[in-house]
């Protein structure tokens, strides 16, 4: 936990960013905030129908926030029980749009079954 000195980029937050968090540059509870934002976007965009491609970059950004949430709430860092709530309140949200994703965007469209986004466990067995 060396560099988790960091302070938050948000303007006027000064608690610090986890070693977890540190590419992002967010605390806890704005990680948190921005996850939830980004869901609804992508819930927004999904619901007016995107490509393929796009389909997967939000596959992988679900992957890739599902192990940052999964890192904060096993990491080293202490969390208040309200933060432990919004975390696995995020992590549900990440589910639940997941699930969403992979169903069909329009019933009279069939819809080839996606792949499951493989993640490399090399990166998370990293920061232990």
């Amino acid at each position: 936990m060396a560099n988790c000195f960091n302070q938050c980029c948000t303007p006027g937050c000064g608690t610090f960013v986890p070693a977890e968090l540190e590419t992002e540059g967010f605390c806890v509870p704005h990680f948190l905030t921005s996850a939830e934002r980004a869901c609804s976007d992508i819930r927004r965009e999904t619901a007016s129908g995107s490509d393929a491609i796009r389909r997967a970059e939000f596959e992988n950004y679900v992957a890739a926030s599902a192990i940052k949430l999964a890192l904060i709430g096993t990491g080293s860092v202490r969390l208040s029980d309200e933060i432990k709530k919004r975390l696995l309140t995020t992590f549900l949200t990440l589910m639940i749009l997941r699930e969403n994703l992979d169903r069909t965007p329009s019933p009279f469209l069939s819809r080839q079954p996606s792949t499951r986004t493989e993640v490399s466990t090399v990166s998370v067995t990293a920061r232990v």
